[in-house]
């Protein structure tokens, strides 16, 4: 397990009150596989808040299956996980919504920039 995977997954309690705002609640099986070997991560998420632990507290809402080189490239914001799932290159199952909630937790690819604010600028220089 590579340590932005590991900083990853401790961060998201303290991130998850500004992250978590919908009402969207439930928990995500993360399954990080390398070759034969899978490691299992469980992420409970609600308003506001989000626990984290490598066991099994009761059957997952949803799961994402991600190889542990992709995964590390989406925490670092390399790759994106919309793009990756799209690409087959991850699988997921169950609770989109759980999905959709996890990935604000992702980091946007460097460079990326929201297109709404970039249409904001644009408007104010042509004023």
């Amino acid at each position: 397990m590579s340590e932005a995977t590991e900083r990853f997954f401790a961060s998201l309690p303290a991130r998850a009150a500004s992250v978590l705002r919908s009402p969207i609640a439930g928990t995500l099986q993360i399954d990080l596989t390398d070759g034969n070997r899978t490691g299992h991560w469980f992420v409970t998420l609600a308003p506001g808040s989000a626990q984290v632990t490598r066991e099994e507290q009761r059957p997952p809402d949803a799961v994402l299956t991600v190889s542990t080189r992709l995964f590390e490239k989406l925490v670092t914001g390399e790759e994106a996980g919309m793009a990756a799932v799209l690409r087959n290159e991850a699988t997921f199952s169950g609770k989109v919504a759980l999905f959709l909630v996890f990935r604000r937790f992702l980091p946007d690819r460097p460079g990326v920039r929201d297109p709404r604010e970039t249409a904001r600028e644009h408007a104010r220089r042509s004023v």
